[in-house]
Parts: structure tokens; sequence; C-alpha cells
């Protein structure tokens, strides 16, 4: 009999999982584990990132359970060695951030994940803060309901740019910025993507390729999407923002580390960018005495662009189809590991 433990929060929760899972694994038992995320924010459990929940609870949680679906639960070194009985760690993201790869192999445990669970979600709120900067959305809400009238903001050195026309530099083609892709060229922008592994122009089309660098000097907008990893800590540079054409505006729905965010409150209070948006930060949440709090014409979300409920329906469906293909002893869509399950097909 296998043993199943979902360890669901308030947005994908337990009960989306399970109705999910039941026709994935009919004769599977079932356990729960409801974690604190988002009411308390994720962060660094034992040697991974982005968790939320303890070691400890997850250890008594997972006695006896042959497979964990979650999207927070922490899959640390300790949580591995204590709980012998694991095969597969499904996380319902679009990475396996808050698992321990490397544990995870040595002990034998397959580790899944959901890419472009939120793809749509994230692409429509990148838009979103596109227009919001542009048009000082925000900012100007802010003056109404304080009673005040701001005509000023017609004067031609105080109006922004519009989608329609302008170039729009994607950095990262992957399900989210190709969905960006497809809805600038809906609002008749002209879009440039650079991406080391899109492998052909055809590809992107009828957005046109090209290189970083060229991008930042030729983007009026510029949206970054690509994915956190050690070569691209920094990759937005206060070199690289410094080739943009003056007026423009940046928007990051992707990780923090992505972004110099000093070198762009520098080029907004120089009037080097005309706007910014952020959905990410080097922090989480943003200190107090953060330059962001108080350089102008800067949109912020609290890390919400995957947050739909589209997105939670996903999440758990895309896990509950790896679950039914691991049972019936099919490889794995999403393996983030897939040398553990080598031996077994």
């Amino acid at each position: 009999m296998t043993t199943i433990l979902t360890a669901g929060d308030h947005f994908v929760l337990n009960s989306l999982l399970t109705d999910r899972l039941r026709p994935a694994a009919p004769t599977a038992t079932f356990r729960e584990l409801t974690l604190p995320w988002p009411v308390e924010p994720f962060g660094d459990v034992g040697e991974v990132r982005e968790a939320s929940g303890t070691e400890d609870q997850l250890i008594e949680a997972l006695g006896g359970v042959d497979i964990c679906v979650t999207q927070m639960a922490p899959l640390t070194e300790r949580i591995l060695e204590a709980c012998p009985d694991l095969r597969l760690f499904c996380v319902s993201r679009g990475g396996p951030v808050n698992a321990n790869l490397a544990a995870a192999t040595r002990h034998g445990v397959a580790v899944s994940f959901a890419p472009g669970r939120n793809a749509t979600a994230t692409a429509e709120h990148t838009v979103a803060l596109m227009t919001a900067a542009a048009r000082r959305v925000p900012a100007t809400h802010a003056d109404l309901s304080a009673g005040t009238w701001r005509g000023d903001y017609y004067m031609f050195d105080k109006v922004g740019p519009e989608l329609e026309g302008s170039t729009v530099g994607i950095v990262g083609y992957g399900a989210i910025g190709s969905r960006v892709a497809r809805i600038l060229q809906g609002f008749g922008a002209h879009v440039l993507v650079a991406d080391p592994f899109v492998r052909h122009p055809d590809d992107v089309s009828p957005a046109e390729v090209t290189d970083l660098a060229d991008l930042m000097r030729r983007s009026t907008f510029v949206t970054v999407h690509a994915r956190a990893t050690p070569e691209t800590e920094g990759l937005i540079s206060r070199q690289m923002i410094d080739l943009m054409p003056a007026g423009g505006v940046l928007v990051n729905c992707a990780r923090g580390s992505l972004v110099d965010y000093d070198a762009v409150c520098d080029a907004l209070d120089t009037g080097k960018l005309f706007g910014a948006a952020f959905d990410v930060f080097p922090r989480e949440p943003i200190p107090a005495h953060s330059r962001l709090l108080t350089t102008p014409n800067i949109v912020m979300t609290p890390h919400l662009a995957g947050a739909s409920k589209q997105t939670a329906f996903n999440a758990a469906s895309i896990v509950a189809s790896e679950v039914e293909r691991f049972l019936a002893g099919r490889p794995l869509a999403h393996c983030a590991n897939p040398e553990v399950l080598a031996p077994l097909h």
C-alpha cells in the first residue's frame, strides 16, 4: 500500500492536491500537513531556500510515507536521513528550490517539479506592471485617494511611452517569456529576445533574437524572465541598464538576484529610466531602509505575479500526473534528478 503525504499550504491547498491525486492513486493512503505559507513568509530551512515549515514537522509527517506532494515543504539532508521510506518528492513549483537535489539523489529519492504552472499568470502580471509603470497608475491612484489631482502629469516631459510601436526586450524565453511575447505582439510592440537556449530564430518568430547588450540598447521596455542561477546573478547590471535608451521602463517578475536594484534606483533618480516595476526583490519582505521604498516611479507587488486560481489548479494537476506516472512505472515528465529512476526503467 502506497502512503502519500500532501503537504499543502494556503495557496496550493491540500484539498486541491487530494482531489487531483485520488484518481491518480486510487488505492493509496493519504495524510495531510498544512504549512503556514503565505501567512508566514518562506525562508531558509536547513540548507534549502524558499521553504515553509520545519525539518522536525516534516520528519514527523513523513514517517512511513512513500510519496510527498508539496509546494513549499523543505527536503533536506536531515529529513532524508530520517525518512528512509520516501521514494518521490513532488514540488508543485517551477523549480525545486526547496529540495536538496544532491542529497535526494544520494538517498535514491526522485524529485519532480511543475514547470509552466504559473506561466500565464506571471505573463499577464508582467504586462500589467509595464503599463502601470508607463502610465503612473499606482502613484496617480494614491494622489486621487489623498484628494490631489495631478494634471501636471499630462505635461510632455512627464508622460511615458506606449507599448504599441515600442521595442520591448524579453530576457529569457521560457514558458513565461514566450507568453509575454505573444501578449505584447497583440499590443503592436516589436519584440526582441535574448536567451542563450533559443536554438533558432524561427523558434521565437515573429520576435527577433539578439544578444543581451543589443537588446538593452534597443529596448524602450525590458522585462526579465531568466532563471536564478550563479551565472545569471546580477545579469541586469549597472552597465546593462546604462545601455538602455533614456526614458525606458524595466520590469522584473523573475527573481531579485537577477537585477542590480541600486543601479535601477540611480537611473530613476537621474531620469535615465522613466519607470520600473518589480514583483521580486533581493530581500523579501523589503527592508524598511530600502531605497526601493523612496525612489520615484517604481511600481511594486509582493511576489504575487503567479498568484491566480488557475496556477493553484495547474500545480495540483501537474504533480498528480507525476505521481500517476511514478506508480505506473513510467518516466516522469519533469524529474530534476532522473538518474535516480534510471535503474527502474
